[in-house]
């Protein structure tokens, strides 16, 4: 590939010194154009500065596609819908159970301070206890924890029956909500607010890809309409070297006056100006697409040159306004965005509306306990109050941690309890203030959709008068191009038969190059309010990637023929 390039260089090389050679010794006896060794060697240099890049024949579909791929914008974009996931399960995590577990070891000594002491000095206490237990906000706003608490106790009391003795206790609560958080709560609200804002990063997306698509189509047209220009250019270019051939023959020959040639070599000075300005135009242009199709870290980035194979013809299609202001209405992502906003806010008033609701919770409380050891026989407590010896004590029975666990779980000592608590603050609440914020916010928002929606369809019908300017732009660019092109035929005929000038003839140059670069521009800029009227139904355009391409956006440098773009 970069070989057919250079050779392809050398070739415009030489034919640009074929049709500039036959010239130059009218050049040279002015003084104004001499070849040196110099000039040929900076040629040479900048061809093969030039066979350094890679050329990519690349289609509108291609290039789409490429964009959908590699282009940095929508790769980035793709990464917050990921994000707001992350962000719907961190509001769904309040919902998720907590498990609860401890370990406790516990000595005690204390000092005796009774006369049915037995004689001790103090009395030691010795505990070792365990907890499990498991706590839950549910999605309907009721609350429960169940926790099961074991203990084994040991004491040098005389008047504990057990020793050591074991305990088992099993606790549960649950609390529901009848007003206030009974239809939406603080978690609901988030995470119904969360699930929002990963439909905004989907619209949001959406709308990243459609305004990358008009943008690399639009970069596309530019590009076309870019190379079309050089051509037009190249063109005058030729015209005017070959105006001043013919005039070099008139001036051997005595026809023509030398001040002639003058003017004719200031034509083609003036014409190879807009070659040079064209040709730098379409650099920009390559290198605008492909910041929007290539990924930065490709393999020679910056040597990859296109050649667009669609051409920028002109094919008039037919558009409806009006169902395109509906297709804008029901579609356009800013207005979905601005509903998206409203369900958010709908959300939020429905919270603040239910929390100026009085506090009623119904609450269940169920505890089952149960004890066990090894239970010994009463102490004798005249024995204990006259100083006799205790003795040994009995075993009166030994139950296990299997016994005390079947009670518990058997609800062999049941306690129960049910209630309800009300509560409702006195005077204005802050939820009140919140509330009234909120509706305020929402009426506020929904006039702003309104006149959003009129903004989008006003942008819609914009839009779509600019096709059909456009379209009538093409078609009179056209006329005025064939014209000029009779015009310029004419006075090349009368000046042969010396009923005309050479400045009638440099006039009529200068208008064809305009009037054929206006009908380029004109072809390109209808093919990219079609590109504009499709991408405005889905987004809203002007800023950020291009603006509307509308009638007179180009501005026509008379002199060089060169195209000043906006």
């Amino acid at each position: 590939m970069r070989v057919d390039h250079f050779q392809r260089d050398l070739r415009i090389i030489v034919l640009a010194c074929a049709l500039v050679l036959p010239s130059v010794s009218a050049f040279a006896q002015s003084g104004q154009l001499r070849f040196d060794s110099t000039t040929l060697a900076a040629a040479a240099q900048n061809a093969a500065q030039q066979s350094t890049e890679i050329v990519r024949r690349l289609t509108m579909d291609e290039a789409v596609k490429l964009a959908l791929e590699q282009n940095l914008g929508i790769r980035i974009q793709r990464i917050d819908p990921q994000i707001q996931d992350v962000g719907v399960m961190q509001a769904k995590s309040f919902w998720a159970p907590s498990l609860i577990s401890g370990v406790s070891k516990q000595s005690q000594s204390q000092q005796a301070t009774s006369a049915l002491s037995g004689g001790a000095t103090s009395i030691e206490n010795s505990s070792f206890g365990t907890q499990a237990g498991i706590n839950q906000q549910l999605p309907w706003g009721a609350s429960y924890s169940a926790t099961w608490n074991s203990s084994r106790f040991s004491t040098t009391n005389l008047f504990n029956n057990f020793f050591p003795q074991l305990n088992s206790t099993l606790n549960l609560q649950v609390s529901q909500p009848l007003l206030r958080n009974f239809s939406v709560d603080q978690i609901r609200q988030q995470v119904q607010n969360s699930k929002k804002t990963r439909d905004l990063s989907d619209i949001q997306l959406q709308a990243v890809i459609t305004q990358t698509m008009r943008n690399v189509r639009n970069a596309y047209w530019d590009l076309v309409y870019t190379i079309n220009n050089l051509k037009a250019q190249q063109q005058s270019l030729a015209l005017s070297q070959q105006f001043l051939r013919d005039n070099q023959k008139r001036v051997e020959i005595g026809t023509l006056a030398p001040i002639d040639i003058v003017q004719a070599q200031a034509e083609v000075a003036s014409n190879e100006s807009g070659v040079i300005v064209a040709d730098a135009a379409i650099k920009t242009a390559q290198d605008n697409l492909r910041s929007l199709i290539l990924d930065p870290g490709t393999a020679d980035f910056w040597n990859i040159a296109f050649d667009p194979t669609d051409a920028a013809s002109f094919a008039e299609q037919a558009i409806d306004v009006d169902a395109a202001v509906r297709n804008a209405l029901d579609k356009r992502s800013d207005l979905r965005s601005a509903k998206n906003s409203l369900e958010q806010s709908d959300v939020n008033i429905r919270y603040f509306r239910n929390q100026v609701l009085p506090e009623v919770n119904a609450n269940f409380n169920y505890i089952t306990t149960a004890s066990g050891g090894v239970q010994l026989s009463p102490v004798n407590i005249a024995a204990v109050s006259a100083g006799l010896p205790i003795g040994d004590r009995s075993i009166v029975s030994d139950r296990g941690f299997g016994s005390v666990l079947g009670d518990v779980l058997g609800a062999a000592y049941p306690n129960w309890t049910v209630g309800l608590q009300i509560a409702y603050p006195l005077g204005a609440s802050t939820s009140h203030a919140n509330l009234a914020r909120a509706k305020l916010q929402y009426e506020q928002a929904q006039t702003q959709l309104k006149a959003l929606e009129m903004g989008v369809a006003t942008q819609v019908r914009a839009v779509g008068r600019n096709v059909q300017t456009n379209l009538k732009r093409v078609q009179s660019a056209r006329a005025s191009r064939e014209l000029q092109e009779k015009k310029l035929e004419a006075e090349e005929k009368k000046l042969s038969a010396g009923m005309s000038q050479s400045f009638f003839v440099f006039q009529a140059q200068r208008d064809l190059a305009v009037a054929r670069v206006v009908e380029i521009q004109a072809i390109s800029d209808y093919n990219k309010s079609l590109v504009d009227f499709e991408a405005v139904q889905e987004v809203p355009i002007g800023g950020g990637g291009g603006t509307i391409t509308t009638a007179g956006s180009g501005a026509i440098q008379a002199g060089g023929s060169a195209i000043i773009r906006q």
